[in-house]
């Protein structure tokens, strides 16, 4: 006799599952309803959250409202007002269109709706818990909607565990703002984290848009963009090549005012930007494409930011050269303004405008560390090195396994706590890049790079309360204009920097002024280093077992350690190898990247026999 074991799933249990694709985390929520808002014709929208998202998300809008019928039948599964046959997809000008969303949310958390339309006289007040309908009533609320989600994934507490700290949750919320209160620059957008207003967007131009999320200082880093075609309309701002930044941020490309990702035309910015800058540097853009939506397909991801084009080589080679030509034009005109006409004129500026390096000074008696004390501890001047100890150096040579940590444990006892016998490698350089020595029976090569990144590492992950690395205060002190969530960063980390020598203050709305950094410190560019050290630390809290002061030392030394492609002169590498075998794990950086390739003679003596 057979058994049947196909059945259908519970009706909460199948709208949890479908809940999953669309509400990830609170980010998800928040573009959700921000959305809706949007599309129901809203003016003003205020953005409310507690615990990044985690126990409420409050969007309220001035917007259209719904009738007492369609704030209840919001909340089922694929009831939408957006589309009602299939061809309807294929001519989409708003945001949502599936009917999911609300479903989702409301499947996965506590929720209260208000809602009113202009020519009721009292709204509605809706309240579901987990998907299950609980009560509808009539409430005083004014004309618009308000939407209130608590205690997300209250009922799923293994999804809620996956959850990241909030430093992280609140990050991504802001990412999801931004994209979507850029293209809509004549909506005025509140955002108010834990009692705090973070984010007051009064209606405005784009430019004057980009200038509140990200700085003042972005104008001038911009130049504008346009192309009008039949078939497709581009607008917007490139930053110019002497802008361009070593980690890729602030860069947007939005499809009839939707953030969307598409790695197609991203190829078709950087071509543009091909000789003008580095390849490790990276342009920022403001993109805004239009074209009829019967050529796009934005329903291949539940999150409609993946998008098929039905002709991705047109939109590629126009987006091309719209670019380009507005990069010619900047380098003709190097001093832009924004609220007239770019001007053209005749001289070209030099190459430097857009390679720039920094100026490191020489003087024959370098030490790359002004101090051997700044980087190891005990005595001035290059530690001691104990010839006859010198195969203990490299103890664990052959390991493969870095430990996820340093221990600094009182009682254990480093190479640094033991005077040894500075040792006088021979040495020299490779393609900029290696230095290269040999001890013994085998061949060394050192990446100078990652070396003096370990190097750095280090010294400041040593840096103790009692300790503290001192400032040495600038003659002019800079101020810098940030985004507000690199300001916020900069509060949370404000402590740990001062520990490590920057003397950093806040100085008025998203702005700080460096008064100081770490005397140990050489010629160096304050604003690149502070932003690439910002960058570097966001990127690196991906992973939440790094501590936030383990983290800071580690977005230092990645962006203040020597470059590929600087010349070192003999004396300097030596003193690099030197400084490298003192630290406690020479062989990896931070993150687990080789610093040493070893070559052993018989292995050289093999190849040779053959």
């Amino acid at each position: 006799m057979s058994t049947n074991i196909i059945a259908l799933l519970p009706e909460h249990v199948a709208n949890q599952i479908a809940a999953g694709e669309v509400v990830q985390r609170p980010a998800s929520v928040v573009k959700e309803l921000l959305e809706n808002a949007i599309d129901a014709g809203a003016t003003h929208i205020k953005l409310i959250i507690k615990d990044a998202g985690k126990t409420l998300i409050q969007v309220i809008d001035n917007g259209k409202g719904m009738s007492p019928f369609d704030a209840r039948m919001c909340f089922e599964r694929h009831a939408t007002s957006k589309i009602n046959k299939t061809d309807d997809l294929f001519s989409l000008t708003t945001k949502g269109f599936r009917g999911e969303a609300l479903a989702s949310i409301a499947a996965v958390a506590q929720i209260e709706l208000k809602t009113k339309q202009e020519a009721d006289i009292v709204g509605q007040q809706i309240v579901i818990e987990g998907g299950k309908f609980l009560s509808q009533s009539e409430c005083q609320t004014p004309t618009g909607t308000s939407f209130t989600v608590k205690n997300l994934f209250f009922n799923i507490t293994a999804r809620r565990s996956f959850l990241k700290n909030d430093q992280i949750e609140q990050k991504h919320i802001i990412d999801d703002f931004e994209r979507v209160a850029l293209p809509h620059c004549d909506i005025h957008f509140t955002f108010i984290s834990n009692g705090n207003e973070i984010l007051n967007l009064p209606a405005g131009n784009l430019m004057q848009r980009i200038k509140l999320l990200y700085g003042n200082y972005m104008q001038k880093d911009l130049v504008t963009i346009g192309e009008d075609t039949p078939f497709l309309k581009i607008g917007g701002y490139v930053s110019l090549p002497s802008a361009a930044v070593k980690t890729k941020k602030d860069q947007f490309i939005f499809i009839n005012n939707r953030f969307i990702r598409n790695a197609f035309l991203n190829h078709a910015v950087y071509s543009a930007y091909k000789d003008l800058i580095s390849f490790q540097s990276h342009p920022k853009y403001f993109l805004f494409l239009e074209l009829d939506p019967k050529y796009i397909d934005i329903n291949i991801h539940p999150t409609k930011t993946e998008v098929k084009f039905t002709d991705e080589k047109t939109i590629y080679m126009l987006l091309l050269s719209v670019v380009k030509r507005a990069l010619g034009k900047a380098n003709a005109a190097p001093s832009i303004d924004f609220e007239t006409e770019m001007s053209m004129n005749n001289t070209l500026p030099s190459s430097e405008k857009f390679f720039s390096q920094p100026k490191v000074s020489h003087n024959p008696d370098y030490n790359p560390f002004k101090n051997a004390g700044s980087f190891t501890s005990g005595e001035s001047g290059l530690q001691k090195i104990n010839k006859q100890n010198w195969e203990n150096l490299f103890d664990g040579f052959k390991q493969t396994n870095l430990p996820e940590t340093i221990t600094t444990e009182p009682e254990q006892q480093t190479i640094e706590s033991v005077k040894r016998e500075a040792i006088d490698f021979s040495v020299f350089q490779l393609h900029l890049k290696y230095i290269v020595t040999t001890y013994n029976n085998s061949v060394f090569i050192i990446d100078q790079q990652r070396a003096h990144e370990r190097i750095v590492y280090e010294h400041y992950l040593n840096t103790k309360v009692e300790s503290k690395i001192a400032s040495q205060q600038l003659l002019f002190p800079e101020q810098l204009e940030l985004s507000f969530n690199d300001f916020g960063l900069i509060q949370n980390l404000k402590e740990e920097f001062k520990l490590l020598g920057f003397d950093i203050e806040e100085f008025g709305k998203n702005s700080i002024v460096v008064n100081g950094t770490p005397s140990d410190l050489q010629d160096f560019n304050v604003a690149t280093t502070i932003e690439g050290i910002l960058e570097t630390f966001k990127l690196n809290t991906i992973d939440a077992k790094i501590e936030k002061h383990d983290n800071l030392c580690r977005a230092i030394a990645k962006n203040i350690c020597i470059k590929y492609g600087k010349f070192l002169e003999e004396q300097e590498m030596k003193l690099m190898v030197n400084h490298l075998l003192q630290c406690e794990n020479p062989l990896y950086t931070a993150n687990g990247r080789p610093v040493i390739m070893e070559v052993e003679l018989n292995e050289i003596e093999r190849f040779f026999k053959k």
